[in-house]
């Protein structure tokens, strides 16, 4: 049973990936395959995991699944990610993110002696900016109107200009971040505590690889292909906020890092905040900034509207491929996918550390097929606690690999969102910018591979 079940789960996956490749809608693939999965394995006499309350019907459960992966998701993680998408539409709305994006990125141009030096710098800073305002297309399109005319001004090419640019985000890390939440769920940690105990020590070090690897391939590329330099004549960036908004977005940040329990400002009487309230204080900040700024209560009060709105298309977008991700999770469970996976892995002398090597190299392909970072780790990310569990280690030394992984595919797949958001608005094609990504970021896999596996 156990082989069937396997091939079963890999005919499903392969179908899964060729429809996500082909463009099709990715919730609607992600959970009728899982449904599907979950029928076959309640008709083969699988394990098929049980719900909180069942229906008394098989057929009608299969819905209900539905239903408590949806109560589940919203009462929890699904309210701190639904904020968290409301606040980032919030901060582009009253200029807020412009902000801080050209008060981060006035250091570069300095450097017109040494610009391929100075492209790399644009990785580590854009970083600093994706944990503050984690919206991959969101912050690629404010680098490529902020600082893309001044990479392109200080004499490199185009495509080695949006290369860093979405080399910015390929790391989704940071207490903001909706894998990050996810990942940090399913270990039972805080958000704050799986940045700073986990990431920080594994991005650190790899992100100082990447910008070694992207200072050395841009070079080379440009000058192999005799890439034409260009000088833009660089746009004023026009901001339409006061630089004192740039606070507003790091301000979660500095809240969650502040009252947390790692820094005891009060150690009588401990005040710890979570993510959820951390940005609920912060939009009320922001909306007091925006009364002193326009004194005009009227439209200040209406432009909170943003934020709701925010929070609806998030839900729309992220809640639900978490959903969905959740029952195709359920479904390869239901056919045995996991314990087929460990006994093989098992008999072929792997242990912890090669079934997760396994399963972030997976992740990294099927973020390359799908061009969403969400959908791999979500679709994958709800095994780890079972194989762990099943193999004796802890849970969050396997899913680290795994979560960076989805997001440093998704840079290497000209399908995703950035990729062919900033390559249009460049001028270069989504496909030669999704290749020149492809060495660094599978040089850095690898490093992040084999370092973590060595600090286990």
């Amino acid at each position: 049973m156990t082989i069937i079940g396997i091939i079963l789960s890999l005919q499903f996956i392969i179908i899964a990936a060729y429809l996500l490749f082909k463009k099709y809608h990715p919730q609607a693939v992600l959970m009728i395959c899982g449904l599907m999965m979950v029928g076959i394995g309640m008709l083969m006499n699988f394990s098929v995991p049980e719900l909180n309350e069942s229906t008394g019907s098989a057929f009608f459960d299969l819905f209900r699944r539905i239903q408590e992966s949806m109560i589940g998701r919203l009462s929890g993680v699904g309210l701190m990610i639904m904020a968290i998408g409301g606040f980032v539409a919030y901060m582009k709305h009253i200029g807020a993110s412009e902000a801080l994006v050209y008060i981060s990125m006035q250091p570069l141009s300095v450097m017109k002696k040494y610009p391929y030096l100075a492209s790399i710098l644009v990785i580590p800073i854009g970083q600093l900016l994706f944990i503050c305002t984690p919206s991959a297309t969101g912050l690629g399109l404010l680098l490529v109107a902020s600082i893309y005319p001044v990479l392109v001004g200080l004499g490199v090419s185009r495509l080695t200009a949006v290369s860093v640019i979405s080399a910015c985000t390929v790391f989704d890390m940071g207490p903001a971040s909706a894998n990050t939440a996810r990942a940090a769920e399913l270990i039972g940690k805080s958000n704050v505590a799986y940045f700073i105990e986990d990431q920080l020590p594994v991005t650190i070090p790899a992100t100082i690889v990447l910008m070694i690897i992207y200072y050395f391939s841009n070079k080379y590329f440009d000058k192999k292909e005799k890439t034409e330099k260009e000088t833009v004549k660089k746009e004023d960036f026009k901001l339409n906020a006061p630089l004192i908004y740039a606070i507003l977005p790091i301000l979660p940040l500095i809240l969650l890092i502040i009252f947390s329990r790692f820094i005891e400002l009060f150690p009588d009487n401990p005040i710890i905040l979570d993510t959820t309230t951390a940005i609920f204080i912060s939009v009320t900040i922001a909306f007091v900034f925006e009364l002193i700024r326009k004194r005009k209560a009227k439209e200040v009060f209406s432009s909170l509207k943003i934020f709701w709105e925010g929070m609806g298309k998030v839900f729309a977008t992220v809640i639900t491929l978490i959903v969905a991700a959740e029952i195709f999770s359920t479904g390869l469970i239901s056919l045995g996918f996991i314990d087929g996976l460990v006994d093989i892995s098992t008999h072929l002398g792997l242990g912890a550390v090669g079934i997760g090597i396994l399963i972030a190299v997976i992740i990294f392909l099927a973020s390359m097929l799908m061009g969403s970072g969400n959908a791999s780790f979500f679709s994958f990310g709800p095994l780890v606690p079972d194989i762990a569990t099943k193999l004796g280690v802890k849970a969050a030394d396997m899913i680290l690999p795994m979560q960076l992984a989805s997001s440093m595919g998704r840079a290497t797949s000209p399908i995703a969102g950035i990729i062919v958001a900033i390559s249009e608005i460049a001028g270069v094609s989504a496909f030669d910018l999704a290749k020149r990504n492809l060495i660094p970021l599978v040089t850095g896999l690898i490093f992040i591979l084999v370092y973590h596996s060595i600090s286990i």
